[in-house]
C-alpha cells in the first residue's frame, strides 16, 4: 500500500475467520473520499465496524448492509463516504464470494488460459445513505495459479508528465505479463510499471 500523502484512507486487510466461518478467510480492500488525517480517521471507523461484523454470519451483502448503516450515522450528508471491496475466500473449496461497495471490480486472471474476467456486482459507496442494500456475488471452481486482483484508483487513474491515466487495460497487460510468475511478481510488476509510466508527477 502506497500513500500520495503521509496518511491516507486506502485500507486493506486479510481477516483470518474463527466461529461460524471457520476455514474462510475474509479479503478487504477499501477507499475513502479525499486525503489525509481525516480520511484516515473515517478508515479506521470502518475497519472497527467491518471486522467484527465480518465475522459474524451472513454473506458478504449482508455484512456491507451492516457496516453501512452503522457508518452513514456518522456521514450521512457530510459528502464523505468510502468505497470497498469485500470478498470471502473458501481456499478448500475453491470459492469466493464477495461483495462492492462502490468499488472497482476485482479482477480474477488464469494464466492457464490467459483470461481475465470482472468480479462485478450491484452496491453503492458505504456511508451515503443509511438504506442501502449489497448483492452478493459468486465464483467457484478457482484453480491453484490463479491471481484475483484488488487495487483500488490509485493505480489506475494515476498520470504522468503528459496527464494521461495509467488504465485499466495496462493494469490487465501487465497483471497477464506477470500472473504466471506468481502474486508477488504481479505486485512487482505492477508498481514497477506504474514508477516507470509515472516519471516524476507526484
Amino acid at each position: 500500500c502506497r500513500y500520495c500523502d503521509e496518511t491516507g484512507g486506502d485500507y486493506f486487510d486479510f481477516i483470518p475467520f474463527t466461529g461460524p466461518k471457520a476455514g474462510l478467510v475474509g479479503l478487504v480492500v477499501g477507499d475513502v473520499t479525499g486525503h489525509g488525517l481525516e480520511a484516515a480517521l473515517l478508515m479506521t471507523t470502518a475497519r472497527a465496524l467491518l471486522r467484527p461484523r465480518a465475522a459474524a454470519a451472513g454473506t458478504p451483502g449482508e455484512v456491507l448492509g451492516d457496516v453501512n448503516r452503522e457508518l452513514a450515522r456518522d456521514t450521512m450528508g457530510s459528502g464523505r463516504f468510502m468505497m470497498l471491496f469485500y470478498l470471502e475466500l473458501d481456499p478448500t473449496g475453491r470459492v469466493a464470494t464477495y461483495a462492492r461497495a462502490g468499488h472497482d471490480p476485482a479482477l480474477r486472471h488464469d494464466p492457464a488460459t490467459g483470461r481475465t474476467t470482472e468480479l462485478t456486482c450491484q452496491g453503492m459507496i458505504l456511508g451515503a445513505t443509511d438504506d442501502a442494500r449489497y448483492e452478493t456475488g459468486r465464483v467457484a471452481g478457482l484453480a491453484p495459479g490463479e491471481i484475483l486482483l484488488i487495487g483500488s484508483d490509485g493505480l489506475w487513474e494515476a498520470r504522468n508528465a503528459d496527464d494521461e491515466m495509467f488504465g485499466k487495460e495496462r493494469t490487465r497487460e501487465v497483471l497477464a505479463a506477470a500472473a504466471p510468475h506468481g502474486p508477488q511478481a504481479v505486485c512487482d510488476a505492477l508498481m514497477d510499471a506504474l514508477d516507470e509510466f509515472r516519471g516524476a508527477v507526484p
